[in-house]
C-alpha cells in the first residue's frame, strides 16, 4: 500500500494502482473514453486528464502509476478545461445527428458533453460523411460517428485475437477499417459484436430488424411465435432501470405477449434439447471410436472462426444445430404440423443476446422444414426498443409464464447462456446415462463454472475418466486449440464461446459505459441469474423435461436418430475469407 492524497483528502491504496482506479477506490469517478480495463490502457483520448503536484503537464490518469506521497487533483479549473476542450475537438469533425443515433441516450460521448457544457459548434472545419459500411449480414460501421478511441479495435485484436479492423491512413485521414478498406463482409470478421459493446458512440451498431418483426405481426396470414435465449432475460432489465443481475423473465414475456406475438416460447426448451442431441452425440463418439475432442457447436461466431482459421477442427465439431435453429427446425415441422399449417406460414422470430445469430439464420443446411428454420433475429437491444417504441409500460407488468409446448425448460438449459453452461447441462445428461440412468448421479459440475478464459476438469464418471475443457472469448479459445494441435493437452469434450462469459456478455446485449465494465464484471453478475434460475428448477436434467419427453415419443423417436439428424443436425465447410 502507498499513502496519497487526492483534492486534499489523504488515502491508502494498493502500490500498483494508477491514478484512475485510485480515484475509484477513493470514491471519485474520473471519465474516460478510450480506456478499457486490461484490453486498451493507451491514454489516448486525454479525457481522463488529471493534475500532479510536481508534473510539469497533466496526465493520463488510467495509465498513470501511483507512488509514495503523490498528491493528485481531478477537478481543477485547469483538469475541467482541458477535457472540455478536448470534448470540442472531438466534436469538430463528429456527425452530431443525436437525435436519430442508435446510441442516442446510452453514448458516452453525449454524456460527457452534457456534463461539461461544451460548445459543440467551437471547433468548425471540414467534417467528412465517409461511406457507411453496410456489407456484414449483422451491423454497420458509420466512421462519422467514430472518435478514434481504439476500443473496437482492442476488443476484435485483443479480446477476440482476430483483429480484422485496425487504424487505415495516419493524421487528421485517420480511421478505423478493415486492410485496404475493404467491406466487413469481405473479411474473415465472425459476426461476434463484441466490437459495437465496446464502441462508445454510435459508430457500430446491429442491424435494426425490428421493422421485419412489426410486419410479420402485422400479417394476418401468419402465424408468428418468438423464442427468447437463456442470457436475454439476465440484460434485457438494464434497459429499463433494473440494476444488472436482475431477473426479467416473467416481464419480457408479457413484454413479448403484448407486442403481438400469436406464441412465446423459450429457447431454454430448445437448449435442453441441443443437450439431449449432444450428449448422446458425444457418448457415441466415446463407445464408438469418433472424432474427438468433440467440440461444441452453439456458438455461432466459435463456429464462423473454426471455420475461418482452424478448419482442421471442422470433424471435431458436433454436427447439433444451435439451440436458436433447433427451435426454429421443431417449430416449421413438429409444431407446424401439430398446428395444421403449412411452414412458410409460420415466422419464427428469435430474441438473441449475439449479433452472430444474424449472420446463423442464413446458413446452409438451415431448412429443415424446406423454409428457413428461423426467420428473424434481433438483440436484446433490438427487443427493449421495441418494447419502448410500443409504449408498453415493461416495470409494471405482471410475470408470465411461456406457452406450451415449446416453453417449458430444465435448469440445464437455462445455464446455456453462461461460459461452461453448456458443458455442464451436457455432462449432466451424460453421466446420468454412464452410471445406467441412476438419478444420483452427479448434477453440480461446479469445475466448469466462472468467467475464466479458459477451465479444465476431469470427472469420474461410470468407470469413465472425461477430461474436458471450456474456453471464452476468441483469443482464449485460439491458446486453447493451438496447445491441443500440438498434443500439449488433451480432452474428450471442449466447449467455446465467442463471447467472454458466453452469452450473457454477448454481442447483443444492453450496452454498459466503460465506467460501468472497467470496475463491475457485469458476466460475473448477468450468469449468477442463470444460476439462480438452476437452482429453483424442478427438474435440473435436460432428460427430465417432460415437454422434451413428449417431443421425443411423439416425433423423432430417440436422440440421434434418423429423424433427429434430419431436423437437428446439420454440416460445416471451410471458409476462405480474407484472414
Amino acid at each position: 500500500m502507498v499513502n496519497i492524497k487526492i483534492n486534499g483528502a489523504e488515502y491508502q491504496v494498493p502500490d500498483d494502482s494508477t491514478i484512475l482506479q485510485a480515484a475509484r477506490i477513493a470514491g471519485i469517478k474520473i471519465p474516460t473514453l478510450c480506456y478499457l480495463k486490461d484490453i486498451n490502457e493507451i491514454g489516448a483520448c486525454r479525457i481522463c486528464v488529471v493534475e500532479v503536484k510536481g508534473a510539469k503537464s497533466l496526465v493520463a490518469s488510467c495509465v498513470y502509476p501511483v507512488n509514495e506521497g503523490m498528491e493528485i487533483f481531478t477537478n481543477t479549473p485547469k483538469v475541467v478545461e482541458s477535457r472540455r476542450t478536448t470534448l470540442e475537438l472531438i466534436l469538430s469533425n463528429h456527425n452530431i445527428s443525436c437525435l436519430s443515433c442508435s446510441r442516442g441516450g446510452n453514448c458516452e460521448l453525449h454524456e460527457l458533453c452534457n456534463e461539461y457544457g461544451v460548445d459543440p459548434h467551437k471547433f468548425e472545419g471540414e467534417n467528412p460523411m465517409p461511406e457507411i459500411d453496410y456489407s456484414a449480414t449483422h451491423m454497420y460501421r458509420d466512421n462519422s460517428k467514430c472518435i478514434l478511441c481504439r476500443r473496437c479495435v482492442a476488443a476484435c485484436g485483443v479480446t477476440q485475437g482476430i483483429g480484422v479492423i485496425g487504424a487505415n491512413e495516419r493524421g487528421f485521414a485517420t480511421q478505423i477499417a478493415s486492410a485496404f478498406d475493404m467491406g466487413l463482409a469481405d473479411t474473415a470478421c465472425v459476426s461476434c459484436g463484441q466490437c459495437i459493446t465496446a464502441c462508445p458512440t454510435g459508430a457500430l451498431s446491429e442491424k435494426d430488424d425490428t421493422a421485419k418483426v412489426l410486419e410479420a405481426i402485422a400479417n394476418p396470414d401468419k402465424l408468428v411465435v418468438v423464442q427468447a435465449a437463456p442470457a436475454v432475460r439476465a440484460s434485457l432489465g438494464e434497459a429499463f432501470g433494473y440494476p444488472i443481475g436482475t431477473n426479467v423473465e416473467g416481464k419480457m414475456i408479457a413484454a413479448l405477449r403484448r407486442l403481438g406475438f400469436d406464441k412465446v416460447f423459450d429457447t431454454n426448451f430448445s437448449a435442453d434439447l441441443t443437450i439431449m442431441e449432444e450428449a448422446h452425440e458425444f457418448l457415441d463418439r466415446v463407445q464408438n471410436g469418433g472424432t474427438l475432442p468433440m467440440i461444441t457447436s452453439c456458438s455461432p461466431g466459435w463456429v464462423r472462426y473454426c471455420e475461418n482459421y482452424f478448419p482442421e477442427f471442422i470433424p471435431n465439431l458436433s454436427t447439433c444445430k444451435s439451440p436458436q435453429q433447433m427451435f426454429g427446425a421443431v417449430v416449421k415441422t413438429y409444431y407446424a404440423k401439430k398446428q395444421g399449417r403449412n411452414p412458410e406460414d409460420i415466422v419464427c422470430v428469435s430474441v438473441m443476446p449475439c449479433t452472430a445469430k444474424k449472420f446463423e439464420i442464413g446458413r446452409d443446411d438451415q431448412n429443415a422444414g424446406g423454409v428457413p428454420d428461423v426467420d428473424i433475429a434481433i438483440t436484446t437491444r433490438e427487443l427493449a426498443n421495441l418494447i419502448k417504441r410500443a409504449g408498453i409500460m415493461f416495470n409494471e407488468l405482471p410475470d408470465e409464464q411461456a406457452d406450451s409446448p415449446l416453453g417449458g425448460y430444465s435448469g440445464a438449459g437455462v445455464i446455456f447462456g453462461a461460459t461452461g453452461g453448456v458443458m455442464e447441462a451436457a455432462l449432466r445428461t451424460a453421466a446420468w446415462k454412464l452410471t445406467g440412468e441412476n438419478n444420483d448421479a452427479p448434477v453440480d459440475f461446479k469445475e466448469v463454472r466462472g468467467v475464466e478464459g479458459v477451465k479444465e476438469a476431469a470427472y469420474e464418471v461410470g468407470g469413465k475418466t472425461v477430461r474436458v475443457a471450456v474456453a471464452s472469448g476468441l483469443a482464449n479459445a485460439k491458446k486453447l486449440l493451438k496447445d491441443v494441435k500440438a498434443g500439449k493437452a488433451s480432452y474428450d469434450f471442449i466447449e467455446i464461446m465467442a463471447c467472454p462469459g458466453g452469452c450473457v456478455n454477448g454481442g447483443g446485449q444492453i450496452i454498459q459505459p466503460a465506467s460501468v465494465r472497467n470496475f463491475t464484471d457485469i458476466r460475473a453478475e448477468r450468469a449468477k441469474v442463470l444460476y439462480g434460475i438452476d437452482e429453483k428448477c424442478e427438474h435440473r436434467r435436460s432428460h427430465e423435461n417432460p415437454d422434451i419427453q413428449k417431443l421425443y415419443k411423439e416425433f423423432f423417436g430417440e436422440p440421434n436418430s434418423h429423424k433427429a439428424h434430419e431436423v437437428l443436425h446439420t454440416s460445416y465447410k471451410e471458409q476462405k475469407l480474407y484472414r
